[in-house]
């Protein structure tokens, strides 16, 4: 059943409508959803069931947005997991001090927070095609003007623009996944999460290799990453150029719906403040990992080419388990048996990396890895703590938001311990100690509760 798909709080059409109904009304309901995705995405509509025109180009639409769902995701981290790789290279390069190198590890963070919150406003003008499609040019140019900038602040401002268009992607991914396909939620979050997973963890692993065959030069290594973020430029081109096809009659008739409901007053949601926290304690040590990482084995007497294996293996965990995770956590009513289960995977990895750095290091690797799936659980909990896609909209940008302006100061204060301590013994002591409340708001998150119901509940 669709309500499997969909977690318990709300079953099938449901929770992509707000509307409750037969499964005649279910089936009437996810029609007018992939119609109003499909004006809301730039692609024409089609209410059509039959082999007609119109039903041919909401197929070849729908699997145009899938490829363009992988492809985006692919291109999400590897600004971040290739710089993490080079980092030493990088610092020497510009002449950076440990500290100026942890303000560059919470670049990511910043901007995420800074320029998504504008995604939704920026979807609604323009259609969540088009920002995607802008987003992931921003990435292209940014990743190759920052090697070649020539200064630290051009560095940055390169890297500001790469992740100003993975900003506004991160947002919209659970967004148009909502609208295109409400009755799979859990599998096609697992799908872009999977292949995120991958983009990050190959980048981390060939980054080194792929440096030293183009010549050695860490502005190549670094560059080399804007073809594969051109290339996911292409499948929403044809998304874009179709926007601005008259919508269907069914998706008029949900907007209208839409818009006669109370404005959602996402702060007065404590579940939505709970993953809005959990979501900033994740990518806090998510980035501290993809940031720092690889320097911890370095410094422990590991090669840079092996560190940056142990770094893609942290990163390529995300791969299976990015799939399974979410749909595993659609089906059970409380996700706070899986938080519960990540966090420990960390703490472990954690005191590996404070006892045997180098004795145990693929072991922590995997752990972390392991504990890294905390992001793809926060992404399903989004999708599934709404009832409607503008809720989705709305809490995505909250969520992330927030919880990326929580996780700035993580890798910025790592950096400044490490410059300041001369080793790694402080720094692995904050990980440890913002891994416990992060599990304990991923249990407040994981409740089985809706942001529309509790906002308004609470007015």
């Amino acid at each position: 059943m669709v309500g499997k798909e969909n977690g318990t709080t709300a079953s099938g059409a449901t929770a992509a409508t707000g509307m409750a109904g037969t499964d005649d009304t279910a089936e009437t309901a996810r029609t007018a959803e992939t119609a109003g995705a499909a004006g809301a995405a730039g692609t024409a509509p089609a209410t059509a069931s039959d082999g007609s025109p119109a039903t041919a180009t909401r197929a070849w639409a729908t699997r145009l947005v899938v490829v363009g769902i992988v492809l985006s995701a692919v291109n999400l981290r590897p600004a971040i997991t290739s710089l993490g790789a080079l980092l030493e290279e990088v610092r020497d390069g510009l002449g950076m001090s440990g500290s100026v190198a942890g303000l560059l590890t919470s670049v990511p963070p910043l901007c995420f927070a800074v320029f998504g919150v504008t995604a939704p406003r920026l979807a609604r003008r323009f259609g969540p095609a088009a920002v995607v499609c802008a987003g992931m040019v921003a990435v292209t140019a940014g990743l190759l003007i920052r090697p070649y900038a020539g200064s630290t602040a051009g560095f940055l401002a390169g890297s500001a623009l790469a992740l100003m268009g993975i900003a506004v992607s991160n947002v919209l991914m659970p967004v148009i996944v909502k609208r295109w396909f409400p009755d799979r939620v859990g599998s096609m979050t697992g799908l872009y999460s999977m292949a995120l997973a991958a983009g990050t963890s190959v980048a981390a692993a060939v980054t080194v290799p792929l440096t030293d065959a183009l010549g050695g030069s860490w502005q190549t290594g670094l560059a080399v990453w804007a073809a594969l973020a051109a290339v996911a430029v292409l499948p929403w081109v044809p998304l874009v150029r179709d926007r601005g096809t008259a919508p269907a009659p069914e998706a008029e008739a949900r907007a209208r719906a839409e818009r006669q409901q109370p404005a959602l007053r996402i702060t007065r949601s404590r579940t939505a403040w709970a993953l809005a926290v959990f979501f900033g304690l994740q990518a806090t040590a998510a980035y501290i990992t993809m940031g720092w990482m690889a320097q911890i084995f370095r410094d422990a007497g590991v090669s840079a080419g092996t560190a940056g294996l142990l770094l893609a293996v942290t990163m390529v965990m995300g791969v299976p388990l990015a799939f399974v995770i979410p749909r595993v956590a659609t089906r059970l009513p409380h996700q706070g048996p899986i938080v519960i289960a990540l966090g420990v995977c960390g703490l472990a990895g954690y005191a590996g990396l404070y006892l045997a750095p180098a004795g145990g290091a693929w072991a922590w690797a995997v752990l972390l890895g392991i504990s890294n799936c905390a992001f793809p659980l926060a992404l399903t909990m989004v999708g599934m703590r709404a009832r409607t896609g503008a809720g989705v909209a709305q809490l995505s940008a909250f969520a992330q938001s927030t919880g990326y302006l929580i996780s700035i100061p993580g890798p910025l204060l790592v950096g400044v311990l490490y410059q300041h301590s001369g080793g790694w013994g402080l720094p692995i002591a904050l990980m440890v100690g913002l891994m416990i409340p992060q599990m304990a708001v991923g249990v407040l998150a994981g409740r089985d509760r809706i942001v529309e119901e509790e906002a308004a509940a609470a007015a």
